[in-house]
């Protein structure tokens, strides 16, 4: 019996008990008021006496023995409080919890952001992580509510802004006092210097990582889409550098951060053009149909990260390596959603060129 059928009879009973009680009803009464409950022999009987009304006849000290008592009505009420209870208990235990996905573009990114669940289940928030192993994928398991939030890359956030399914609220700050980055283009050591013309990339191989605004949508926001001779996708900054330097490509387009951290690797390699924006970094974006109450909790919770004296907190900025959390809205994102859109980034885009 589903709970409404159960609350709909209750009521009812509560009506042949007060019709009981001013003796305006007998026990046959009780036919025209509240049918029997579902699978009980009166609601056979109910049945069988819609067939035919000339050979069905109730007995009174039959209906006695299905009626509920005084008693059983109360009993029949606690339980029906008792659910409701878990059921607002089960929607506060559903209302807790985030899902948040990780955009694993390289080795070990899912394992940096483990610090904050035990924070987050000191603050009575329950979170769980979903990797992703693509932009591409993150975008678009986004797009399909697979999430609550995302720590996204900026292309990513950038794009889910206009297409008006989220909205940023936090982003890292590093012990460096950084919080953004920029592309930067890289090529072989004693290659020409990038002019700022799409000439620049005539006859070239490029390659970059899809989907990120130190990428591919840095890239075709200067055009060089339009001439270069081959476009080759990378799963990552890191990747798009390696087969730079085996010879696979003439050209990087890659993360400045990235960079900075792999080039002691890579000598016979060089900087010959940088991107003059800047790129909120790995910024924790929130997915408008979220909980808004639960979104609120969690966003000031990451806030307080910075501040909080408690061992889970200090945990998060010792392991992740930063300072804290700093509050970010779209307005951090002037630079980057003025080079998605001059890369074709729209309300319809489908995250595929």
């Amino acid at each position: 019996m589903t709970i409404n059928k159960v609350v709909d009879y209750a009521k009812k009973q509560i009506k042949v008990d007060k019709a009981e009680k001013s003796g305006k009803i007998g026990v046959m009464g009780f036919l025209t008021i509240c049918p029997a409950m579902p699978g009980s022999p009166g609601s056979a009987g109910r049945q069988e006496q819609g067939r035919n009304r000339n050979d069905f006849r109730f007995k009174e000290e039959d209906m006695k023995k299905h009626l509920l008592s005084a008693k059983g009505r109360r009993y029949l009420l606690g339980v029906l409080c008792a659910a409701f209870a878990l059921g607002l208990f089960a929607s506060a235990a559903e209302a807790a919890q985030i899902k948040i996905i990780i955009m694993q573009d390289k080795p070990g990114e899912a394992k940096k952001y483990r610090p904050l669940l035990p924070y987050f289940k000191s603050k009575g928030i329950d979170i769980s992580f979903v990797g992703a192993q693509s932009y591409e994928a993150a975008a678009k398991m986004f797009t399909k509510r697979k999430a609550d939030a995302m720590f996204s890359g900026s292309g990513v956030a950038g794009s889910m802004m206009i297409k008006g399914v989220a909205y940023p609220v936090a982003r890292p700050l590093g012990k460096d006092g950084t919080s953004t980055y920029w592309a930067v283009i890289l090529a072989p050591q004693g290659s020409a210097t990038y002019t700022g013309s799409t000439s620049y990339f005539r006859g070239k191989t490029v390659i970059f990582c899809s989907l990120a605004s130190s990428g591919e949508f840095y890239f075709r926001s200067i055009g060089g889409h339009n001439t270069a001779k081959k476009m080759l996708k990378a799963g990552s900054h890191g990747s798009a550098i390696d087969a730079l330097s085996k010879g696979l490509a003439d050209v990087a387009i890659v993360k400045n951060r990235v960079w900075e951290n792999m080039k002691h690797k890579y000598p016979h390699l060089q900087i010959v053009g940088v991107d003059t924006g800047e790129n909120p970094n790995g910024t924790l974006i929130m997915s408008k149909r979220a909980n808004r109450k639960v979104a609120k909790e969690f966003t000031d919770a990451l806030l307080k990260v910075m501040t909080d004296p408690s061992a889970e907190a200090r945990a998060i900025r010792k392991k992740m390596k930063i300072l804290g959390y700093i509050k970010t809205s779209q307005q951090n994102f002037g630079h980057t959603l003025s080079l998605l859109k001059r890369a074709g980034v729209s309300r319809r885009f489908s995250f595929v060129y």
